[in-house]
Parts: structure tokens; C-alpha cells; sequence
């Protein structure tokens, strides 16, 4: 019992802690803990669990994961293989593959060691697994948080709708990713005017690269107006950011000067949302994060980029209990 006291204590904490801001980082490693420890709970109890019972919580927790990981392997690579061909070879495109052949490399390493490795092979072996299990627990901390973070529906009337933008086709067209977070924000303004609301300022937001000749901000606007039917004094531009951390503080400064108690929603593509959100709480915007459809064949890729991303913004304490890990796998090894 004191296995599921322990899950409902992380449960709890997670509850209070995704209530008060969804936007935390923390929520996602609260809810990995959670499912962890609600699984070791559930082994403790299988002497006293009927067999019927027993075997499928003994194939839920080691045979769905085991046939799981060798699975997501095939995924990865055949999603890397389709990456390239649609998207080029660019290091980017590559990072499904990268995982998918590190998923298979990860096993193949564990065989050979413990057919034919020494003991200080073992303990090397071990070392490294030790550091790609936290690696790997953090990435499903992420993802499956990322997922529910997904699910938020807007609620009630907002001010301002903001718009992120990314790069432009030939220098002043809008590519589909870019043009699937516009639909998305016109959802939001069509359902709000749906309702007999005043209508949210769309913010579009978003500067000009050096190989654009006009502002990401601009593209988006014209194609609010042209493709979209939006009223151009609906529209309002932030054409000055370079980055999303820009994009945040500068679309912030024109809500504040509109209206000091503003709310609003910001709109990305779905694999950006939540590390957009930790942005946004960062730079003290007033709004969740919305993530619009993005192809799937490009999902993957781009979730472990964004994990990459935030496993680096968070380095301080994933590179701690890295090091720790290591050394842990040291004195092991040296005392074995």
C-alpha cells in the first residue's frame, strides 16, 4: 500500500501543480512518476492478485513495453527513410532515423556485452543504460504530457489571438505549416464571432529573415485577408522577432499596451505547443498554447527536436543526474 500512497502522493502534486499552471515542465515529470510508480505499485501486488488478473498486468507492464521499444525502432527508421525523400537530407530530417538505429544499436550492444563482454564491460554497459533510461523517461515524460497538453480547448472570449510564424516560401509566400497555425487562429476568431462576441485581434507575429523580402508577420496578414476573408483592421502585425522567445515578448508588449488585463491564446503547430507554452510562461504572456495539425509523416522529427530543445534549456539538472549516473556506474564497476 505504501507503493500507491507513494503514486497518489506524485498524482496529487501533479494535479495541484498542472491546476495552478499547465505550462510547467515539472507537470510532465510529475505525470511520468505517477504512471512509474502506479506500475511498481501494481507488481507489488501481484502474489495477491488472481492469475487472471496476474498476467495481463505482468504483460501490460514488461511484454507492451519490450515489443513497444522494438516497434518504435521500425517506426523511426521508416519514418527517417520517408523524412528524406519528402524533405531532403538536411541534419533535421535525419533525427527519427538517428533514434531508431540508436533503439537498435541500444540492443544489439546489450546482447553482445552479455555474451561476450568482461566485467568492466558490464559495467560500462550498465553505466550507459542507466544514463539512456533517464534520457529515454524524461522523452516520455515530455511526449505523454505534450499529448495531454494537446488536448486544451479554448474556453470563453480571448482579445488577441497570436500567430507564430516561421519561414516563408520564395521569400514571401506562406508553406503549409505556416498556413495550417493561420486556419487555426481563424477557427478560433470565426468561433468567437460565432457566439456574438467582439472579435479577437489576430496577431500575427514574426520579422523578416535575411533571404525574405517581406516580414513573416506581413505574409501572414495578407493571406488572413486574401485566403482567410478577414477584415484587415482585425489584423494587427508584430514584425520585429527573430525568434519564439521574441515572438512572446514582443507580441506581449503590444496586449499590455492594448489591454493591461488582457487574455489571450497563442496558436503553433501541434509538436511546438507545450515547449511554446514554457516559453510563454517565461516571457509572462497571459494565455495558453494551442497546436494546429501538422503532416504525420513530419511529427516525429520534429517532437525529438523539440525534446532536444527542451532536455538543453533544462541542462543544469539533466546533465547533473546524467553526471551522477556515470559516476554511480563508475564506483560500481571499479568495486565489481
Amino acid at each position: 500500500m505504501v507503493a500507491f500512497a507513494l503514486a497518489a502522493l506524485f498524482f496529487l502534486t501533479f494535479c495541484i501543480s498542472a491546476r495552478k499552471d499547465r505550462r510547467r515542465f515539472r507537470n510532465a515529470v510529475l505525470f511520468g512518476l505517477t504512471f512509474i510508480t502506479s506500475s511498481f505499485a501494481l507488481l507489488l501486488q501481484l502474489p495477491a492478485l488472481p492469475q487472471w488478473v496476474a498476467v495481463p498486468v505482468l504483460v501490460l507492464v514488461f511484454a507492451v513495453p519490450t515489443l513497444g521499444i522494438l516497434a518504435l525502432g521500425v517506426f523511426l527508421v521508416a519514418n527517417g527513410l520517408t523524412m528524406i525523400r519528402k524533405e531532403g537530407a538536411r541534419p533535421p530530417n535525419l533525427l527519427s532515423m538517428a533514434a531508431g538505429l540508436g533503439i537498435f544499436g541500444m540492443i544489439a550492444l546489450l546482447l553482445l556485452v552479455g555474451r561476450y563482454g568482461s566485467t568492466v564491460a558490464h559495467g560500462i554497459a550498465a553505466t550507459f543504460t542507466l544514463v539512456v533510461a533517464y534520457v529515454s523517461f524524461v522523452f516520455l515524460c515530455f511526449l505523454g504530457y505534450a499529448y495531454l497538453y494537446g488536448r486544451i480547448k479554448v474556453r470563453g472570449d480571448v482579445d488577441h489571438v497570436v500567430m507564430l510564424g516561421s519561414g516563408l516560401i520564395g521569400g514571401d509566400r506562406v508553406p503549409p505549416l505556416l498556413a495550417s497555425r493561420l486556419r487555426k487562429g481563424q477557427e478560433i476568431y470565426a468561433a468567437q464571432l460565432a457566439r456574438g462576441s467582439r472579435p479577437p485581434v489576430l496577431l500575427v507575429s514574426g520579422g523578416k529573415g535575411s533571404d525574405e523580402r517581406v516580414s513573416e508577420a506581413r505574409a501572414m496578414a495578407d493571406w488572413l485577408i486574401t485566403e482567410g476573408g478577414v477584415p484587415a483592421e482585425h489584423i494587427r502585425l508584430e514584425d520585429r522577432s527573430r525568434t519564439t522567445e521574441e515572438n512572446m515578448l514582443f507580441s506581449r508588449e503590444l496586449m499590455l499596451a492594448d489591454d493591461p488585463g488582457y487574455r489571450c491564446v497563442v496558436v503553433t503547430n501541434n509538436f511546438h505547443a507545450f515547449r511554446s507554452a514554457m516559453m510563454a510562461r517565461k516571457a509572462g504572456v497571459n494565455g495558453q498554447v494551442l497546436g494546429s495539425p501538422t503532416a504525420r509523416y513530419f511529427w516525429p522529427s520534429a517532437t525529438i527536436r523539440e525534446f532536444v530543445a527542451v532536455f538543453w534549456e533544462h541542462r543544469t539538472v539533466n546533465l547533473w543526474i546524467c553526471g551522477l549516473l556515470v559516476a554511480l556506474g563508475t564506483v560500481a564497476t571499479i568495486i565489481a
